[in-house]
């Protein structure tokens, strides 16, 4: 009787964990600008970051739990959806102290130069936003003196507009 009680137990953790990870994978694809047949669409002077004559800065942070990207857009928050025009010179840097963050594009940077950002609070790395199209990286920000497994990365996404 008590394995069974056992069984029962941890049949129903494992439904519990099962179903809060499929309702994040959800969430998830349903917040996918990327899938949106027209992203540039979801871009408004609310969203935008920059100009050909103002720069954009990104702020890489590292929060409790995860890493986050924030635009110096008035009233944006970390992570969410934002735009750049091309043209616009881009920084990225880190505004907490002893933070160092990798961006990683995978095969289709937008800016000039292309590849991987790696910088730091001691580190901004500007680059110019050149390809419109949406764009899906991954954020991973450290702080300075973490050991293995302290920084959790992030999947997130922009729009580069022309």
């Amino acid at each position: 009787m008590k394995i069974q009680r056992c069984f029962a137990m941890g049949f129903a953790l494992l439904l519990m964990v099962s179903s809060l990870a499929m309702a994040e994978d959800k969430k998830d694809n349903k917040d996918d600008a990327c899938a949106n047949p027209n992203p540039a669409s979801l871009c408004s002077a609310d969203n935008t970051c920059g100009s050909a004559s103002a720069p954009c800065t990104l702020d890489v942070k590292r929060t409790a739990n995860s890493s986050s990207v924030t635009p110096s857009i008035p009233k944006a928050k970390g992570n969410d959806l934002f735009c750049i025009k091309a043209g616009t010179s881009v920084t990225w840097m880190s505004s907490s102290k002893n933070v160092g963050f990798l961006i990683d594009f995978g095969s289709s940077a937008p800016f000039d130069p292309p590849g991987t950002i790696t910088g730091g609070a001691d580190k901004p790395v500007t680059v110019v936003a050149k390809n419109p199209g949406c764009v899906n990286y991954h954020a991973s920000a450290t702080a300075q003196g973490g050991i293995y497994g302290m920084s959790k990365s992030i999947k997130t996404e922009f729009i580069v507009i022309p």
